[in-house]
């Protein structure tokens, strides 16, 4: 008889108050344990997560990657769902994790993002397929912005069809806010890479991008919501050039 492997569930938090009881309680059905890796939060986030089981652990801000893998390194058991607190899962993922359970494989979950009230189902934001069901002794979490999985060994990870439930912005300003902090942080990793722009790039790619997410990519059929993304996506691009060329001439 196949005996049930334990899994750990990892998430980090900042003030997630709006976010953590919908994240763990989906959880629950699922793992074995939670470790909850907390930068900080001045809200009720690590109250409400301990009410629900989770193991509370301290540590200041280290960047996406290295605290995802401090959560690992805590971890009880070497299988390991990673979520973030604005994301739950489905109920047919749910029951998809739990049958891995005595199989367990590396997974990707496809991701259907919640923008103010409105399921994104097109454009670039869907299908958003990331790995977040892994071994910890075969991977480890690598990046400072869009952080993934990488594998110490050659890895086929097979995908599960229920969906990660992410519910991003709860207004259009909160989107806003984020894209000033994620442009200055992929400007500074281009820079420090070595990548150039120009006032060409700064006017053509915001462009490119609008077309792209909004025709191609047929994000027009999310109505109003597919129109805002695709602006403020293109709009994130532009940012992204010029703080790029700003950093290129400071040192010039």
């Amino acid at each position: 008889m196949s005996s049930v492997h334990k899994i750990s569930a990892v998430v980090i938090t900042f003030n997630e108050e709006k976010n953590i009881e919908r994240c763990l309680k989906s959880l629950l059905a699922v793992v074995d344990e939670i470790i909850l890796v907390d930068s900080g939060s001045t809200d009720q986030t690590q109250k409400l997560a301990q009410q629900l089981g989770a193991i509370v652990m301290q540590q200041n801000w280290l960047g996406y990657s290295a605290q995802k893998n401090k959560g690992n390194e805590w971890a009880s058991h070497d299988w390991i769902l990673s979520l973030d607190a604005d994301e739950c899962l489905s109920d047919a993922l749910i029951k998809e994790l739990i049958a891995l359970k005595l199989n367990p494989q590396t997974a990707i979950l496809n991701r259907l993002t919640n923008y103010c009230g409105t399921w994104i189902k097109y454009g670039s934001w869907f299908p958003d397929r990331k790995i977040r069901f892994f071994n910890r002794l075969n991977a480890r979490w690598e990046g400072d912005i869009h952080e993934k999985v990488i594998f110490h060994e050659i890895t086929k990870p097979i995908e599960l069809r229920g969906l990660l439930l992410h519910y991003s912005y709860h207004n259009e300003s909160e989107h806003w806010a984020q894209l000033e902090k994620f442009t200055a942080l992929t400007a500074a990793d281009a820079f420090a890479k070595g990548k150039k722009s120009s006032v060409l790039k700064q006017y053509l790619s915001p462009m490119w991008r609008f077309f792209r997410d909004y025709v191609v990519k047929l994000g027009f059929l999310d109505g109003s919501a597919g129109f805002k993304i695709a602006r403020i996506s293109a709009y994130g691009v532009f940012l992204k050039h010029q703080k790029i060329i700003l950093a290129t001439t400071k040192v010039s």
